[in-house]
């Protein structure tokens, strides 16, 4: 009769790489059809695997047998009892004792974490607090140098006003003190040095122009 590879597997309790082995090394008879591969077997082999199995079991029991004791007594019973119960008592102490101990380790890493949390925000408020300190800081810096640099440009206007009144003053330095935009300042820079060849108000020195605001009136070249 034939078997297929899985039936001679399971029949005589061997791996498909014992197989394969055996079938390499042409100690099995086979055939292929359809790609599929038939181990041939004599209904001799099966009966000595049979008898093989028949022989190991006996083996067993009689292995079996020698360790059974002929005769039981209640004593033994107990004993036995009283040796599966202290096992069991054991084995249960030892699960307690793991218990416990997986529960203080949990309970230590809980702790941790928490330690940890409240270290991060603490860390963050200070930082929080620090920041804000910083930015009031600023904020104070800027509003004093606000007030002062204004302090500053209203003497300074006043200055210019009343030099201007006693000497005269160059353009160029004259316009810097007025609240003008570029495109102001270039207007009326042109319109002098369009009028200077002109204008005896308009007074050329060292190439640059001058106004003396004691003697003229610059009012219609400086309108914007």
């Amino acid at each position: 009769m034939r078997l297929t590879a899985n039936e001679y597997c399971n029949y005589f309790k061997i791996s498909k790489e014992v197989l394969n082995s055996k079938i390499k090394a042409n100690k099995l008879d086979y055939i292929i059809e359809d790609d599929q591969i038939y181990i041939l077997v004599t209904k001799n082999s099966l009966d000595e695997k049979n008898d093989n199995n028949y022989e190991k079991e006996k083996v067993v029991l009689k292995q079996i047998n020698q360790i059974i004791r002929p005769k039981t007594t209640v004593a033994t019973v107990l004993a036995l009892y009283q040796k599966e119960n202290n096992f069991l008592k054991s084995k249960v102490a030892q699960l307690e004792v793991k218990i416990d101990k997986l529960i203080d380790d949990k309970e230590q890493m809980l702790r941790a974490e928490r330690d940890k949390i409240e270290q991060i925000y603490s860390l963050k408020d200070a930082q929080l607090k620090n920041i804000l300190e910083l930015v009031e800081r600023k904020m104070t810096l800027e509003r004093e140098q606000t007030t002062i640099h204004e302090i500053e440009s209203f003497n300074h206007q006043d200055e210019t006003k009343s030099s201007l009144n006693l000497k005269t003053v160059e353009l160029k330095e004259y316009l810097k003190s007025l609240n003008l935009k570029s495109f102001q300042k270039k207007i009326i820079k042109k319109r002098f040095l369009n009028a200077y060849n002109n204008d005896i108000r308009v007074i050329h020195k060292d190439g640059k122009l001058y106004l003396d605001f004691s003697k003229y009136d610059y009012s219609d070249l400086l309108a914007y």
